[in-house]
């Protein structure tokens, strides 16, 4: 089985396509691990706020496979595949690693999102503090420790998985 790591994100009735995308998730993998849920303003554009959160799954799927998979689910919620990219969202699943593969294109793995956005990042290190980056030296608990963008980002209190 292969440790797949993604972020998960919505802005348009959060709750409702975090937790649902959640559940497709754990269709994938009953044992699937959430990071805790963060509050994040819009990068890139403006909008309603982000809920975000990292989720662990294991699986057999092959990369491709994994990846159908997760545009799938975001298809299932409401995503359009054309879409702009900066903008508002009812779910966005986005793979950050798949097991310990490192590769600069077809995707870029890890994906970049992992070094450059808070939210992202944030979650990863709660989730997998002393996990090595692939294709890094570091831990995620040490990039954390490392970031320096100052991007609003706020742990959600009032609503759980």
């Amino acid at each position: 089985m292969i440790q797949v790591l993604v972020s998960v994100g919505s802005n348009i009735e959060r709750e409702h396509h975090i937790t649902e995308g959640i559940a497709a998730l754990k269709e994938l993998d009953p044992n699937c691990r959430c990071s805790r849920i963060f509050e994040a303003v819009p990068v890139g554009f403006d909008g309603p706020n982000f809920y975000n959160l990292v989720v662990e799954l294991h699986t057999d799927l092959s990369l491709e496979g994994i990846m159908a998979a997760l545009r799938e689910i975001e298809s299932r919620w409401g995503r359009e595949r054309n879409a702009v990219k900066f903008r508002d969202r009812t779910l966005d699943i986005d793979l950050l690693t798949y097991g310990d593969l490192s590769q600069p294109s077809g995707p870029v793995l890890p994906r970049k999102d992992v070094y450059k956005f808070a939210f992202t990042l944030w979650p990863l290190a709660e989730l997998c503090p002393d996990q090595v980056i692939p294709g890094d030296s570091q831990t995620y608990q040490q990039a954390w420790d490392a970031f320096s963008d100052e991007q609003p980002l706020w742990p959600v209190t009032d609503f759980s998985l």
